[in-house]
């Protein structure tokens, strides 16, 4: 398998159940074979529109990927943790908003978001988590954009198990993602959707993510209520800038919004001829 095959590199952290588990059901339904693909992995197994490898490191220490996972765009499959609890099964992009990078990557720094693929994902978790039974008991949604790695230069997006041990060990969980991961593989993203940056909500963005699956918005990153306090100029353009489909709309969940906010996103909108909804 050459380079332009391998369409999807599917990542993994072998010392992370969720992912680990992820992995192993989504084999179970795809097929594979061993290939030599992958450098500095533990397991690499080639499948039809890419690889899929895991590594020792912790996922959001994934920034060798293009090195060592040569691939066109990356998903990788994690577990999520949640002080509250929340079972949950999310979707997500990675960045440093601020000047803190805690958990990965470098400060004021964002990874390639990949909205088209995302949709394509929430879309797919829904409809396996009803077909399964979990739709209720596990809320699927948007995350907001949060941790490393942010230094992949392609496209990249996170799927993940919430959000304590018994969730990430759950065989049925793991299926349910794998179904989701295999839609994307199969029917590879949607193009026809409308490219979106988000602005507000919770780590979890409800109405964000009910407006994707909704009314076909695609979104990029999305700045959490809690990280408005460094939203720029120039955080707005890395956002805009870092994503496989350019933002034509700004959406903002109004409510936690300051004046000064929306005083900054109508002017950037305005200068880079995008259109807002309030939400």
């Amino acid at each position: 398998m050459n380079e332009a095959d391998m369409v999807f590199g599917i990542a993994y952290s072998t010392m992370d159940p969720a992912g680990a588990g992820i992995a192993e059901a989504l084999l179970k339904l795809l097929g594979s074979r061993k290939c030599g693909a992958c450098r500095g992995a533990v397991e690499c197994t080639c499948i039809d529109h890419g690889v899929m490898a895991g590594f020792h490191e912790e996922v959001i220490y994934f920034d060798f990927l293009e090195e060592r996972l040569p691939a066109n765009s990356y998903i990788v499959l994690s577990r999520h943790s949640s002080s509250h609890g929340i079972k949950s099964y999310t979707v997500h992009h990675t960045g440093n908003m601020g000047s803190e990078a805690l958990y990965g990557g470098k400060p004021f720094s964002l990874g390639v978001a990949y909205p088209e693929a995302s949709l394509r994902l929430l879309k797919a978790l829904r409809k396996a988590a009803e077909e399964l039974g979990r739709l209720g008991l596990y809320e699927v949604c948007y995350e907001a954009t949060h941790h490393g790695p942010t230094e992949v230069n392609k496209p990249l997006v996170f799927i993940e198990i919430g959000s304590v041990e018994d969730d990430w060990s759950n065989r049925v969980n793991h299926e349910v993602v794998a179904l989701a991961v295999s839609e994307l593989i199969a029917k590879g993203a949607i193009s026809d959707c409308i490219p979106a940056l988000g602005v507000g909500g919770g780590h979890y963005p409800k109405k964000h993510a009910e407006k994707a699956l909704r009314e076909g918005y695609c979104y990029g990153h999305i700045v959490a209520k809690h990280s408005l306090s460094n939203l720029s100029w120039e955080i707005l353009e890395k956002a805009s800038r870092r994503t496989s489909l350019q933002p034509v709309k700004i959406v903002v969940e109004k409510k936690g919004t300051k004046i000064e906010h929306r005083e900054l996103l109508e002017a950037y909108a305005h200068y880079y001829n995008l259109s807002i909804d309030y939400i």
